[in-house]
């Protein structure tokens, strides 16, 4: 089981968040930001999706994450890369 989860810096400017869980190599489930759940890649998934339903997983803490401190820790990081290459 892997977890992954960040954030991009697309071409536009615009960062969009991704949180997933794979499972013997494959994407098990993930967090959909726009419905604020996390969501089955397939249905083998559906029982994990239900089951952190009702455990009360924090969703909130997720979008919170993936649109708020993931983005900020992002642009941190490439601003001081690109002072670190400017110097170069």
């Amino acid at each position: 089981r892997m977890w992954f989860y960040g954030c991009d810096l697309l071409s536009d400017g615009s960062i969009r968040g991704s949180s997933r869980l794979g499972y013997d190599g494959r994407d098990h489930i993930f967090f959909d930001q726009k419905s604020g759940k996390f969501m089955p890649a397939d249905s083998s998934a559906e029982t994990t999706g239900k089951h952190w339903e009702r455990e009360g997983v924090d969703t909130e803490r997720w979008t919170n994450y993936l649109e708020q401190k993931c983005p900020e820790l992002l642009q941190k990081y490439v601003g001081c890369r690109q002072k670190e290459l400017e110097r170069k």
